[in-house]
């Protein structure tokens, strides 16, 4: 649709074009709404790693959408585990190609305004909509927790090496980094991003405040030195920090708000950071209610019960003390690999994620559950 034939209200309005927002612009485009969509630089090209679990990904996306696929990656924590499910990592150009075609029409501005049915942008026009949806992700505020990485990428001998031989590795919280066991905790995340690119990634999982970047880099090039491996200083590197929980208001949302999607409206697993996977499985869903003029697919009561219970598990991880992460996780890893599915990517299943964290806390030492006590029943005001 040209500039010139725009109707004077639009089916949908969305702002932000990150993964989320495209994925909603293409599949309403594709049930036949009239999509606009907004962004201040909607032609930029994605260069984030993006992952999920291949049972995640929805019916609707190619085959080509994947760059690589593991099955049964490995994890460490005070031992191996594997974990019986395969790990993809997404074609980040091929899946903004795919999303980026047929998903109405695209303008190129900032959102100053935003109602539940108009966004006013900074060159002073306004765009009308029966439904406007905020797609902007979670900001950057330095009160939510976030999650911090530095990763560089090597060959897959340097990383054959680097990971003893392990086709992936999930987690390693391995303490070969140059820290000790008081000190904040980080994990070695290493996947294959193409079949001759290897991620060798540091990860602070979540932190309010998180570790900053750099120390995550020394302590990279500190554990891979500990392996035997010195990076080459033309690699590429990658640097990460967002938020793993949507502002506040996004918890606060009324009938009068506009609708939210994707991270900003609490798709993303606070425990994890993964989103993407759950906006592209359940841009469907939204793009359903609001052709229809409801919101019960993508917000019923078993969602909000999971998102609660997600909460907890945050607060969890933010209050565990540095010598119990790994026995934390390794009790999750011990879990039976439906529980480990409801618990990382179910997020309608409140009974599978309630066995999960009852699960973990009957295994765990008490001092660990007594953080999970005292993490449940505080409550958390932001």
């Amino acid at each position: 649709m040209t500039a010139t034939s725009r109707p004077p209200i639009w089916d949908v309005a969305i702002v932000g074009l990150g993964p989320a927002g495209r994925a909603l612009a293409h599949r309403a485009t594709a049930l036949g709404s009239a999509v606009v969509s907004v962004d201040p630089l909607p032609r930029r090209s994605w260069t984030a790693t993006y992952a999920a679990w291949e049972d995640e990904l929805p019916d609707w996306l190619p085959r080509d959408a994947v760059a690589t696929r593991t099955d049964r990656p490995a994890a460490w924590t005070m031992r191996r585990h594997t974990i019986d499910r395969t790990y993809c990592v997404l074609n980040t150009l091929m899946l903004q190609s795919i999303l980026g075609d047929n998903c109405g029409t695209v303008i190129a501005g900032r959102a100053m305004d935003i109602s539940p049915t108009s966004v006013r942008l900074d060159d002073g026009s306004t765009l009308n909509a029966n439904a406007v949806v905020d797609a902007r992700g979670t900001g950057d505020s330095p009160d939510l927790a976030q999650q911090t990485a530095y990763g560089v990428v090597v060959d897959p001998g340097t990383a054959a090496h680097a990971l003893g031989g392990e086709a992936a590795v999930f987690m390693d919280w391995r303490r070969d980094n140059g820290t000790s066991s008081t000190d904040a905790p980080s994990f070695l995340y290493g996947v294959p991003l193409t079949r001759d690119r290897f991620l060798l990634e540091e990860t602070c999982l979540v932190g309010r405040p998180p570790l900053p970047i750099s120390e995550l880099a020394t302590r990279l090039h500190d554990r891979l030195r500990a392996r035997g491996i010195t990076v080459p200083s033309h690699s590429d590197v990658e640097r990460v920090r967002f938020a793993v929980e949507p502002p506040p208001e996004a918890g606060r949302s009324h009938s009068s708000d506009q609708v939210r999607f994707g991270a900003r409206a609490g798709l993303m697993h606070p425990g994890t950071g993964y989103s993407v996977a759950a906006s592209l499985l359940y841009a469907d869903a939204l793009a359903r209610d609001l052709r229809d003029g409801s919101n019960a697919r993508l917000w019923p009561w078993k969602a909000r019960a999971v998102a609660s219970l997600r909460s907890i598990g945050l607060r969890v991880l933010l209050d565990l003390g540095p010598e119990h992460v790994p026995e934390f996780f390794g009790h999750f890893f011990d879990l039976p690999p439906q529980l480990q599915a409801a618990y990382l990517s179910e997020r309608s299943n409140p009974r599978g994620t309630l066995s999960a964290m009852g699960r973990m806390f009957l295994a765990s030492s008490g001092d660990i559950r007594g953080v999970i006590l005292r993490s449940t029943l505080r409550r958390e005001v932001r």
